[in-house]
């Protein structure tokens, strides 16, 4: 088998350079002790310790963020570093992939963490009637064994350059073998906070787990407590009087009464996060690929930016690849052209049309204002949007993949397979517009495989050509993480950009100053 390390990566093109050796990232001094409380969005009532359902910040950063453990885990810069896995191994085809594990460490219940833990933690994502959004992730491994307690390896059904990093998916969490039910119900993982309190949709308190393997290096807080605040308004009043020293989507709109105060900073990070209107192709008239042009012709992209975004990120193209990534393509632009909207509808065989378009401001701050501008926009082409405007709590569970057409968000992925896979392959349980496109399925497939950089740069760009042209996602502006804290809290230099508040891992990455 062959080693690959960070040059090997580079030499097959892998990940185009953001991946790094394995092991823990250097921090800065950071202050030991203390309490953080910080104010998010993303809770819903229906939250539970079941990684595969989690779509949000709030139960990200619980989960992942402070109470379980990844077999590997994306830093701050962007590199790839082992979390429960040490160190990993390939063969030259990238097809079978062995993983060292940690050895010393134990869940909140004391139970040695170990390969048996890895097998049966994966095999929760699979079966018939799994929902899990990392199901097309676990379903390419064709065999799980185990060679020691501290060795597993896995054989995939096809080549895959980018698995090391799929195992970092927030989906995929660690799991006690044999009290995984047990593990969900209490929250027993093996992360840096034990769980004290969770209250679903409410609240989330959990203080430093003792001996943790990952030292003093990381997890410098004796307690956290996750406070559940969907409304911005209140998120922001929370900050501002003190009861809360974080909180992750500020209004932008509030942004100068945040900046006059002295105790107060803001922190923006630019990423691949974008916003979204997927709707359902198989569902009509979405299933009509003209009435999907139209649509993205009656869009105007850069209102959207400067009135929803008020500065904070740029136009998109249709496609989910941002310029964080290392294959993404500049492609000519969509532009809001009316005209050309009611050619397509013509073309579709239709003069007008009436369409419902649901948001709520859990899809992302001011998607009720987008999708407003979108109605306005859109009608001088002869479409007619009616926007529903739907409750916050619940939006994840009772609109987004139910509802025709919606407003949504992504935080990106770190590779162009990561992204498409989990929202674009067919089948694909996160497939929010039931996309299913023969050639670009099997690029999909091709692409991954693909060890020559040049080549999987040709794939990928043909991919985001096909989504920008046929696809059934409106991807008008990408969005910079912008989240406010107290002057009381020190985060370093490099906060990572995966996801918000530093890719959830604030409790883990961040001190009192």
């Amino acid at each position: 088998m062959t080693t690959m390390n960070r040059r090997g990566l580079l030499k097959t093109g892998v990940a185009a350079g953001v991946l790094a050796a394995t092991g823990m990232p250097l921090r800065a001094q950071m202050m030991r002790g203390g309490k953080l409380t910080a104010g998010l969005s993303g809770a819903n009532t229906s939250d539970s310790w079941d990684a595969r359902t989690h779509s949000d910040i709030f139960m990200i950063a619980s989960c992942q963020g402070a109470v379980f453990d990844s077999l590997t885990e994306v830093a701050a810069d962007g590199s790839l570093v082992g979390e429960l896995a040490e160190s990993w191994e390939a063969s030259a085809d990238a097809k079978t992939w062995t993983f060292n594990l940690r050895q010393g460490v134990t869940f909140h219940n004391g139970k040695s963490f170990g390969a048996d833990d890895v097998i049966e933690s994966l095999q929760m994502h699979v079966g018939e009637d799994s929902k899990s959004a990392a199901k097309p992730i676990v379903e390419a491994i064709a065999e799980m064994n185990k060679i020691t307690d501290s060795q597993v390896q896995f054989v995939l059904a096809a080549g895959n350059a980018d698995f090391p990093y799929l195992m970092s998916d927030y989906h995929i969490m660690m799991y006690p073998a044999g009290m995984i039910e047990e593990a969900i119900a209490n929250g027993i993982g093996t992360g840096l906070y034990q769980v004290q309190s969770f209250d679903p949709g409410v609240r989330m308190v959990a203080t430093r787990y003792a001996d943790h393997y990952k030292g003093d290096s990381a997890g410098f807080f004796d307690e956290i407590e996750y406070i559940a605040i969907n409304d911005n308004t209140a998120r922001m009043n929370a900050l501002m009087t003190g009861q809360v020293d974080a909180i992750n989507r500020i209004d932008f709109k509030t942004e100068a009464l945040l900046n006059a105060n002295p105790n107060v900073r803001i922190q923006e990070v630019t990423g691949n996060q974008h916003y979204t209107f997927p709707m359902l192709t198989g569902t009509p008239p979405f299933n009509d690929v003209n009435v999907r042009k139209a649509l993205k012709y009656g869009v105007n992209r850069q209102e959207l930016v400067d009135k929803i975004l008020l500065g904070h990120g740029q136009v998109g193209n249709d496609s989910p690849i941002g310029p964080a990534n290392p294959y993404y393509l500049e492609m000519e632009q969509l532009e809001y052209d009316p005209d050309q909207a009611r050619f397509y509808m013509q073309q579709a065989g239709l003069d007008s049309i009436d369409v419902d378009l649901s948001a709520s401001s859990a899809a992302f701050e001011g998607a009720v204002d987008a999708a407003q501008l979108y109605q306005a926009s859109a009608a001088a082409a002869g479409i007619n949007i009616n926007v529903i405007q739907e409750p916050a709590d619940g939006y994840w569970s009772n609109v987004w993949l139910k509802k025709p057409w919606c407003a949504s968000y992504w935080s990106g992925r770190a590779t162009e397979d990561w992204m498409f896979s989990t929202a674009y392959e067919a089948g694909a349980p996160w497939n929010d517009s039931q996309w299913d496109h023969p050639r670009f399925q099997e690029l999909l497939l091709s692409a991954r495989a693909e060890l020559d950089s040049a080549k999987r740069a040709e794939q990928y760009g043909e991919m985001q050509m096909i989504l920008r042209d046929e696809g059934g996602v409106i991807i008008p502006m990408f969005a910079n993480y912008v989240q406010a804290l107290s002057m009381s809290i020190q985060t370093p230099e490099t906060v990572g950009n995966l996801w918000q508040m530093d890719n959830g891992r604030m409790a883990e990455r961040w001190s009192r100053a």
